[in-house]
């Protein structure tokens, strides 16, 4: 009894009231208008047809040149999207991506084998592969067998994936998503087999071995900027300008402010206070 009289005890009047804004976070306000505002201007400007200019990455300027090996080869394209769940960024980044890929193998009916672990991935693969070929105008191109379920099972599923590789020896692979220690049995499996290799992932610990195993490799933030990169969509390219001029800024801030308190205003301090 005497805890809980402690726990409700209070010490003079004291009265609550309702605020609009917490006015020791004014700073993160700014930074959220100045944010919105450059996403703003640049998805405008996107949709008003104005160039906007892009870094070139390697890995994205193969696909087409992938797709059309496999198209001339006459052999399938092999697309693993990661081993992980739907949740991850990576693996929606990946969905991106596998749109865009599976549009340009209905426009050259080119086959498209999309094995999955996951089995709320493997729906998604499915709805997103189907979804491009109708918006290619080849529905009927189609194959629902092409994207499928393996096992959950992490070592299984990469066994199964390179029997596929040994066995109908695809033209091209693409791993792209989130991927553990079989990163570098799939690479080299396909390495062997002679196939194009692009390889995009955001951990750190397996892109050391797509570097050494894959003709390309997706690094970091380019694995989320693929799908802008590849369908050219105003609202997409107007966001990854709008995300990287924001970016800029804050580096700017950081380095004005570094300075500014190395040589003694100590106030500039304050700006970072986000209590």
């Amino acid at each position: 009894m005497q805890l809980i009289f402690l726990l409700f005890a209070t010490e003079g009047n004291q009265t609550a009231g309702a605020q609009f804004f917490n006015t020791a976070r004014w700073n993160v306000l700014i930074a959220l208008i100045v944010y919105v505002v450059l996403l703003i201007w640049f998805i405008y400007h996107a949709r008003k047809g104005k160039e906007l200019f892009i870094r070139k990455i390697s890995g994205l300027e193969a696909v087409d040149e992938a797709v059309g090996r496999a198209t001339e080869m006459g052999k399938p394209i092999l697309y693993i999207p990661g081993l992980a769940t739907i949740d991850v960024i990576s693996t929606i980044a990946s969905m991106n991506i596998l749109s865009q890929v599976a549009k340009k193998t209905a426009e050259y009916n080119t086959t498209l084998l999309v094995p999955n672990r996951d089995p709320v991935v493997y729906t998604v693969a499915r709805e997103v592969v189907k979804e491009a070929y109708t918006d290619a105008g080849r529905p009927d191109a189609f194959n629902p067998d092409n994207v499928y379920f393996l096992t959950q099972d992490q070592f299984g599923y990469t066994s199964a994936v390179c029997g596929t590789m040994v066995r109908d020896k695809p033209a091209t692979n693409l791993f792209v998503g989130y991927f553990w220690a079989e990163s570098l049995v799939l690479a080299e499996t396909g390495a062997t087999t002679g196939a194009i290799q692009i390889a995009g992932s955001d951990s750190i610990f397996q892109l050391p071995f797509f570097i050494v195993a894959c003709d390309y490799t997706l690094i970091g933030e380019e694995l989320y900027a693929a799908s802008a990169y590849l369908s050219h969509e105003p609202l997409l390219l107007g966001s990854l300008k709008g995300q990287d001029w924001g970016k800029m800024i804050i580096l700017g801030v950081l380095l004005i402010s570094s300075i500014l308190a190395l040589i003694g205003w100590e106030k500039i301090v304050s700006l970072f206070n986000i209590g």
